[in-house]
């Protein structure tokens, strides 16, 4: 809806590492599957890159209502679901290409309504899918060791408990419903930032967000999802914005991945891993040039990783495998 469009901003949403990202996966064709739907972005970039068709899955009812505005010219090549890409494999049998765009998108930073931003006042939500508890029942409701350690693991904020005891202290004068509430009490926890800095909201709000909406718990589901949908010779892209994610990424790669090895410098480069899922693309994480830097500020931290599928069968891995984050599990440890 033109009006879905005009509250989330005027702004133009950038895709992140949109042109490497085609570039690494050429020529496109076939069927692939957008898992991070958002404004569309990646879809419409797909399509008229030669993709024929493109499955766009986002937890998030205003993706789809946006939506409405730009799939006209790519009528019978869409198919829009709402729900989490974490179970991709249950929507498509196989499909030759996943592209993941993960954390927020600039859409939901734009409304102040839905609280995930610092910078916009507005209630203290953070869903992604509207559905479940907010960020403002965990502020209100977690202990302080609780709290101080999601600030910690989801965030990396390393004043996590001078911050978890200010925010217990605040709400025992008042609920923390609004993200300005909750902004300022961090801020006067941490020193100003400097130019250049980011905000000191940033680590918080972050921490928040992800526990809100289970986003670690989507990505490892989600690589294994991704694994088990896509055909032999299928592509695997992941745009990551932060370390815990990218890390994530790097390792199941690692983990499911065949790369080539030296015995010695005048030895032919041979395989390893035999039964891999994925041959690495990129040894490197790609991340954004100058001229798209100055174009997309949002693209500073992004970091893209793309892998190809072989044809070994699909296994499993343990979350720990991944070095991800588990709050939930440390704290229902600690009850």
């Amino acid at each position: 809806m033109a009006a879905a469009e005009q509250r989330a901003g005027s702004a133009p949403h950038i895709p992140v590492l949109l042109g490497p990202l085609l570039t690494a996966v050429a020529p496109v064709a076939g069927t692939w599957i957008d898992g991070t739907l958002g404004a569309g972005g990646y879809t419409r970039g797909l399509l008229d890159a030669g993709a024929d068709h493109v499955i766009g899955i986002d937890r998030d009812p205003l993706a789809h209502d946006m939506a409405l505005d730009w799939i006209a010219p790519y009528a019978g090549r869409i198919t829009l679901i709402e729900g989490n890409f974490a179970e991709m494999d249950r929507v498509a049998d196989t499909v030759d290409g996943v592209v993941l765009d993960l954390g927020v998108s600039s859409m939901q930073l734009d409304l102040p309504e839905r609280g995930f931003s610092f910078l916009r006042e507005g209630p203290l939500d953070m869903r992604m899918g509207q559905a479940g508890p907010s960020a403002a029942d965990l502020v209100n409701t977690l202990g302080q060791a609780a709290l101080a350690d999601l600030l910690y693991l989801y965030g990396e904020e390393r004043q996590s408990r001078r911050i978890a005891k200010a925010i217990v202290a605040a709400r025992g004068v008042a609920p923390i419903e609004t993200t300005a509430q909750l902004s300022e009490i961090v801020e006067k926890c941490l020193p100003r930032a400097k130019p250049g800095q980011a905000h000191p909201a940033t680590r918080s709000f972050q921490a928040l967000r992800i526990a809100v909406n289970d986003e670690y718990g989507a990505l490892w589901q989600g690589l294994l999802a991704a694994e088990r949908v896509l055909r032999p010779g299928g592509w695997l892209a992941v745009v990551t914005f932060h370390s815990i994610e990218d890390r994530m990424v790097k390792r199941f790669l690692q983990a499911h991945g065949l790369r080539k090895t030296h015995v010695n410098r005048y030895a032919e480069a041979r395989e390893t891993a035999p039964d891999a899922a994925f041959e690495i693309i990129t040894r490197k994480a790609v991340t954004a040039d100058p001229a798209e830097l100055a174009a997309n500020p949002r693209a500073r931290s992004a970091k893209l990783r793309v892998a190809r599928r072989t044809t070994a069968p699909a296994s499993d891995i343990e979350a720990g495998a991944l070095d991800m984050p588990d709050w939930s599990g440390q704290q229902a440890r600690k009850d």
